[in-house]
């Protein structure tokens, strides 16, 4: 998970599917509902099947040990 990527946000937290979004790790909402319904999401390296679960400074977010992108606070969209 060293090569993640960062991603600024622009407030304290970010949703999952938002974020996948954001960080152009998927390119919409309903693509992000089926692959966290699957399993294939991890939050610092554990699967996580919420969408709405939020996501703070720091933490990682990979797609089927795939790419990977870092939540950076100070940014925007």
């Amino acid at each position: 998970m060293a090569d993640a990527v960062d991603v600024p946000i622009r407030d304290e937290s970010i949703r999952l599917g938002q974020f996948l979004k954001l960080a152009n790790l998927i390119e919409s909402g309903a693509e992000a509902k089926e692959i966290i319904a699957d399993g294939l999401v991890s939050v610092n390296g554990e699967v996580d099947v919420r969408r709405g679960r939020q996501l703070h400074q720091g933490d990682i977010v990979s797609i089927d040990g795939g790419p990977s992108a870092r939540v950076v606070n100070g940014g925007g969209w």
